[in-house]
């Protein structure tokens, strides 16, 4: 884990420079990051145990960042890994005009945003869930009606969330926050009455909350999604390279041992264990890797 890095005037000036830039006129990211000895991974702050800052934000951990940071050593093992915190909304923008080189996030692969950047095979298939408190009385979303449920602004679990409650008349009032940190910070405040997000986000919150025993995670799942790095359109060679390379870590067994270290044993700060056993869909995608869209 790494020191992160701040985003500096240069580094906007460098963003907006590339942003206007036609494809044809931006270097290919390993190129870029051979000759500027440095590659920059985008972070989350508060999306454990995919991606998070350990220790005040000054490192970054989880399963998404560790994936990263191995795929980056093989591929380019001389360069200075770097770390920039970003946020639901400007992790496309930023991975898209080169400013951040490849992202660990725990982001979604979906046609929408493939018109805008390139995934890598899935490293993850995620499930949208309800987190409650104990005692709400909430075990289904049918329950949500007349309730207040927050999600974060970004996410794909809003427009989930509002499909179902359409699908199902149910009237819900959908609060939207910043990040999963304030999203969790309404349900454990009451503000909200439920959190609605992935699960293994949801798990890693409730693990390292104030009291865990206190919340719950209920209902059938409203869809399952395929999560994937996310990096740059139009460079066909740095997507080569990190398929290649996760492609063989699939196969020698290293994707499962990381996954294992982060979902199944405990896990920083508080060592405690998520016990999130590895879907059978997720291990089916490891035989077969796919970087197809859900």
């Amino acid at each position: 884990m790494k020191n992160p890095i701040r985003v500096l005037t240069t580094a906007l000036l460098f963003a907006t420079t590339i942003a206007t830039a036609q494809p044809s006129d931006v270097p290919g990211t390993l190129q870029r990051i051979k000759a500027s000895g440095r590659v920059v991974l985008g972070v989350r702050e508060s999306s454990p145990p995919m991606s998070y800052a350990v220790g005040a934000a000054t490192s970054y951990a989880g399963y998404q960042v560790e994936l990263c940071e191995q795929i980056l050593k093989k591929i380019v093992p001389a360069a200075k890994l770097e770390y920039m915190a970003l946020t639901a909304q400007n992790t496309v923008p930023l991975v898209s005009n080169g400013t951040v080189d490849i992202s660990c996030a725990a982001t979604t692969n979906n046609e929408v945003r493939q018109r805008q950047v390139a995934f890598s095979l899935t490293t993850y298939v995620s499930q949208v869930r309800i987190a409650t408190k104990k005692g709400s009385g909430i075990q289904a979303i049918e329950h949500l009606k007349g309730r207040t449920v927050v999600t974060s602004v970004g996410s794909t679990a809003v427009q989930m969330l509002r499909k179902e409650a359409r699908a199902r008349n149910i009237d819900v009032e959908v609060v939207l926050a910043k990040d999963h940190a304030e999203s969790f910070l309404m349900l454990e405040s009451d503000r909200a009455d439920a959190f609605v997000i992935d699960d293994n986000v949801l798990a890693g919150l409730i693990s390292n909350s104030r009291n865990a025993s206190q919340y719950q995670i209920v209902g059938e799942p409203f869809a399952s999604e395929r999560i994937a790095l996310m990096f740059r359109r139009d460079d066909p060679s740095f997507k080569r390279a990190v398929d290649d390379t996760l492609r063989a870590m699939m196969k020698s067994g290293e994707v499962e041992q990381i996954y294992n270290r982060w979902f199944v044993k405990p896990i920083p700060p508080k060592n405690v264990a998520l016990n999130l056993p590895m879907s059978d869909e997720l291990r089916r995608l490891l035989a077969e890797p796919s970087d197809a869209a859900q």
